[in-house]
């Protein structure tokens, strides 16, 4: 009974931070029942605070530096958002300050560091060149945020006995990534469905193991989001929507781009199928970003109120 009780307390937390990725759910309320000291984040833009701002020439990007981005917060911060992100929300329901980019060497990162870049992929550079996919100059893969953790721990953890209680405290957000792997592909011409399935699994793999390396790490708590329905966004229905097609669902989104986004989340929840029976002990959350997506879609009428 005590043991079952301790399972459940353990899993108060991560249910919650999972309710709160509906973000219908996300209230500016500290999370009583949920006992996280940081926030750790790997990703693109969909959780990047500033870093590809800092990092260099942000080309493309550049206009996160400037209204509208921001505007609802007063100032550009380099979020590719007009105010917040997910992670501010989640670092403000868990009563943590905004959790700061790993490029802002004035951060004390009290409340733990966001690697996450925007434009990043999972894949390094050289593996998507071999398929003649490129990334722009500035794109960070999956690898060197890593890397960027591993360097911070060094400078900030006396031992590896006290980066294992450390890191046992924070929640560690690994994703959403992998999004922009598919995205370089489809939109410099490889428009094949089937050739960027071929990417999928090395995609999973990759994200699989920074998972893996996090909790050898120490990490307890985990969540890793699946990639939104890219039928449904301007940029794909801009590009490949051919009149007389028949590609569209009901939504007006295109159906076999949508279906490439869940093929994707399938094996990414295959693999942590896998990882969660690994690591018994360590609590690992699938992120329905596709779910929460087509829920404000469909309730938009009613959200807008």
């Amino acid at each position: 009974m005590a043991a079952a009780a301790a399972r459940d307390a353990k899993l108060s937390c991560p249910t919650l931070l999972s309710l709160l990725l509906l973000l219908r759910m996300l209230v500016v309320e500290p999370a009583a029942a949920c006992s996280v000291d940081a926030i750790y984040s790997f990703g693109d833009s969909i959780a990047d605070t500033g870093n590809l701002l800092r990092e260099g020439p942000v080309g493309f990007f550049a206009s996160i530096g400037s209204y509208p981005y921001g505007q609802t917060i007063r100032k550009p911060t380099g979020r590719c958002s007009d105010g917040l992100l997910i992670i501010d929300y989640f670092a403000m329901a868990l009563n943590l300050s905004l959790v700061s980019p790993y490029m802002d060497k004035d951060a004390d990162f009290a409340s733990g560091v966001n690697f996450a870049v925007a434009g990043a992929t999972a894949l390094d550079r050289a593996v998507l060149l071999q398929g003649g996919v490129m990334m722009p100059p500035a794109s960070v893969p999956l690898s060197t945020q890593l890397g960027w953790f591993r360097s911070h721990l060094n400078a900030t953890c006396g031992s590896q006995e006290d980066c294992g209680k450390k890191l046992a405290g924070a929640l560690f957000l690994v994703g959403e990534i992998g999004g922009n792997d598919y995205n370089y592909g489809f939109f410099q011409g490889i428009r094949s469905i089937e050739t960027m399935k071929t990417y999928v699994p090395q995609v999973i793999k990759t994200i699989m193991d920074v998972a893996k390396e996090v909790i050898e790490l120490g990490a307890t708590q985990i969540i890793i989001p699946g990639n939104f329905p890219i039928g449904c966004s301007p940029s794909y229905l801009s590009l490949f929507s051919l009149s007389g097609t028949g590609d569209f669902d009901d939504r007006g989104c295109l159906k076999s781009y949508n279906a490439f986004a869940q093929h994707h989340n399938e094996q990414l929840q295959a693999g942590i199928d896998d990882l969660r029976k690994a690591n018994t002990d360590v609590t690992i959350i699938y992120a329905d970003y596709y779910g929460a997506f087509m829920h404000l879609l469909d309730h938009a009428s009613i959200l807008d109120r």
